[in-house]
């Protein structure tokens, strides 16, 4: 087996934001040398990777270049350039997750057709190259209101997603590709982390609920183990390696789902990489999702998902009407509280909704858990002076 470990072995990372960062303490407690390529100089990775180089993931020369300094390139976004990846893999540079799966998962269209193809459920949907074409679907009433609009490629976060209910929802609507989903009515918003290594070992994390802030369509707490039937649980468990298997996908996979009203599960998106929804983990399981995605992409043996205790991760973000030099204001009173821990995104500038950070609860009962959470969500205030 290759030394990765006190070795000098490169492994290359497209994006140096928070997962990047999280990422980092993980290479750093094996001591594998770290580069990143970041748009930003003040990248939360900046000054704590080995090398780090500031290129916009876009461009093909920033990470075709990139690549050809590492030993191993891997992802903590997917908005980077396929084809440059194209190319280094032709050369023989080893990349994970593999760019064809990043070109799939990059575009909406392109993973929806995927699981109809795959017989994987999910939500009903329409494919629309401009906004003129989803003018003319409604008015010939071929799509009816209301539905999901998403933007065909680079929504996340609450971006590039909006319920339309009625034709004034539409004129805020970018003129891109887009795709258009049938509203379902659900109970709760699941995740699934798999991880799978080039051996073709594969575990899956436990499946998580997720709760979303009703403004900002960001979600504001993860909750480890979900709160559902096990039956249903094993479903979505299930559904999660079907996905991981048909793209014979390598890495770590997020995968973003809803149960119905009748306990069916519809996959709703999936990410290639780290998640928010695994945020938890670094304080409740055995192996964190950052050491899990290097086992994976280094071709490591795996280690265990489960989790030692419950754990609810809530997000930390800007408030509403703050901008600027950010301040965490309460934090002291949070640390007082007996199994939270915050984590800081490094990001030294706050602004509404921006994700600057996240604590993390643990406890032995997951409903005390999220009760304290609760409190831990209206102590602390992520404001500016």
């Amino acid at each position: 087996m290759k030394n990765y470990f006190s070795s000098d072995f490169k492994l290359g990372v497209l994006g140096g934001g928070q997962l990047g960062r999280m990422l980092l303490a993980e290479t750093q407690k094996y001591d594998i040398h770290t580069s990143i390529l970041d748009g930003s100089a003040n990248a939360p990775c900046a000054e704590i990777c080995n090398t780090f180089v500031q290129g916009d993931l876009l461009d093909f020369d920033a990470v075709y270049n990139f690549g050809k300094t590492v030993d191993l390139l891997t992802i903590e976004i997917e908005r980077v350039n396929i084809e440059a990846l194209d190319k280094l893999e032709q050369e023989g540079l080893t990349i994970y997750p593999k760019p064809k799966d990043l070109r799939i998962i990059q575009s909406k269209a392109r993973q929806k057709n995927f699981y109809i193809d795959h017989n994987i459920p999910t939500a009903p949907f329409s494919h629309f190259a401009y906004k003129e074409e989803l003018y003319h679907n409604i008015e010939n009433s071929i799509l009816n209101f209301p539905f999901v609009w998403k933007a065909a490629r680079f929504g996340y976060d609450g971006k590039g997603v909006k319920i339309v209910r009625d034709f004034s929802d539409l004129e805020s609507l970018p003129n891109v590709e887009c795709i258009t989903e049938k509203l379902i009515p659900f109970k709760n918003e699941l995740a699934v982390i798999v991880a799978r290594n080039a051996n073709g070992e594969t575990t899956t994390y436990p499946v998580v609920e997720m709760e979303f802030h009703p403004e900002a369509n960001q979600v504001e707490y993860v909750i480890c183990p979900a709160r559902i039937d096990a039956t249903v649980a094993e479903k979505a468990r299930a559904t999660a390696l079907k996905i991981v298997e048909k793209l014979d996908f390598i890495g770590l996979l997020a995968v973003e789902m809803f149960q119905t009203e009748n306990d069916e599960i519809l996959v709703n998106e999936v990410a290639p990489r780290t998640h928010n929804s695994g945020h938890y983990s670094i304080e409740a399981s055995y192996t964190n999702q950052f050491e899990q995605h290097i086992r994976a992409v280094l071709n490591l043996p795996l280690g265990n998902a489960e989790s030692k205790v419950a754990g609810i991760m809530v997000n930390l973000v800007g408030e509403e009407g703050y901008s600027g030099e950010v301040i965490y204001e309460n934090i002291e009173d949070v640390l007082k509280i007996n199994g939270v821990t915050p984590h800081i995104y490094g990001k030294k500038e706050t602004r509404p909704f921006r994700k600057m950070g996240h604590v993390t609860i643990v406890n032995e009962d997951v409903n005390k858990a999220r009760e304290i959470a609760q409190k831990v969500k209206e102590l602390i205030k992520v404001i500016s002076k």
